[in-house]
């Protein structure tokens, strides 16, 4: 079991390493799903999406599938994002745990455009003394969504691995496209205070094309850290009870920018009420993020702002989530 663990590990962190070797090729902006690169759970973008080495609920469905082992017995959540220019976006994670098999999750990620005008060049012109700015009457509603399994287990008492199957489809109602999709993941628990790492590779899949043009698939590889610099067991500087303060820091490089950095903060006061913090570094837009928590027996409600700049107004998100013992 040990052996298979390593392999593991190596084959990760080798994929890892393919990938940067074509960084002289890289190409902005021409993936295809861009969707999928969305994160709506609210707990997650309050700390500048640093966060695939922290998560320990359902929503590791999205983020890194190998902590879902950290899920005791169940975990619901669901999350609402008004993104930009009116575009929603509702997502759902479960997981459950089967004893001495592994931990099973379930996703859904659905994406709702709203409903648009079509123009055409040939509509355009005066209608007696009324100009038409070239609106035909009709409307579309393009959309897209993901519906995924995950799977993880434990295979050494520090070393966790899973994996994600999920079918994506996006339509443009000019042409629609169904995909299956992978992630995977893995949980290394250092053994040193609480200092964890983790690797994973997500929207792992073949490219897709749209009439006569191919487009790959948003692919990331993700190597994140995270430490309790205080708070309850061993700290990496001293025990607290009723404080704990968690650093995180996420190094990503995604298939169509320049590697991309983010560092997260979340400090918590009786595991109860939660302050968070982050930057993405190396992003057009997106910079600060903010956000709190509450955290009430099995119950927790999140919240999450991030900032976008002059351009963009800022996005908020919801989360709320059942821990079930």
């Amino acid at each position: 079991m040990k052996r298979f663990a390593q392999r593991l590990g190596w084959l990760v962190v080798l994929l890892f390493l393919l990938q940067g070797t074509g960084r002289a090729f890289e190409k902005v902006g021409t993936t295809s799903f861009q969707f999928l690169k969305i994160m709506t759970d609210a707990r997650s973008t309050g700390m500048g999406e640093a966060f695939s080495a922290v998560v320990n609920s359902s929503q590791a469905v999205f983020w890194n599938p190998g902590a879902l082992v950290r899920v005791q017995h169940a975990d619901f959540a669901v999350s609402y994002l008004d993104w930009l220019l009116d575009v929603k976006h509702t997502s759902v994670a479960l997981a459950y745990r089967w004893r001495g098999v592994g931990v099973f999750g379930f996703q859904s990620l659905l994406t709702n455009v709203g409903e648009i005008e079509v123009t055409r060049v040939d509509h355009l012109g005066f209608v007696g003394d009324v100009y038409n700015p070239g609106l035909t009457g009709e409307k579309i509603s393009p959309s897209a969504m993901s519906l995924g399994l995950s799977f993880a287990r434990s295979l050494t008492d520090k070393f966790s691995f899973g994996v994600t199957a999920k079918m994506v489809r996006e339509d443009l109602v000019v042409q629609s496209k169904t995909m299956l999709v992978f992630d995977m993941g893995l949980i290394y628990n250092t053994g040193y205070r609480t200092l964890q790492l983790s690797a994973v590779v997500r929207h792992f899949g073949p490219e897709v094309r749209y009439v006569d043009k191919s487009y790959p698939l948003p692919q990331t590889f993700s190597l994140g850290v995270m430490v309790y610099v205080f708070g309850p067991g061993n700290a990496l500087l001293f025990p607290s009870g009723d404080h704990s303060l968690l650093l995180a820091y996420d190094m990503t490089h995604p298939r169509d920018y320049n590697q991309q950095h983010h560092l997260g903060f979340e400090y918590s006061f009786r595991n109860i009420l939660f302050v968070r913090g982050g930057y993405k570094f190396n992003y057009d837009e997106e910079g600060p993020a903010f956000g709190f928590g509450v955290k009430v027996k099995n119950f927790r409600f999140d919240y999450s702002y991030s900032d976008f700049g002059p351009c963009f107004s800022a996005v908020h998100r919801f989360t709320f989530g059942i821990r079930l013992d």
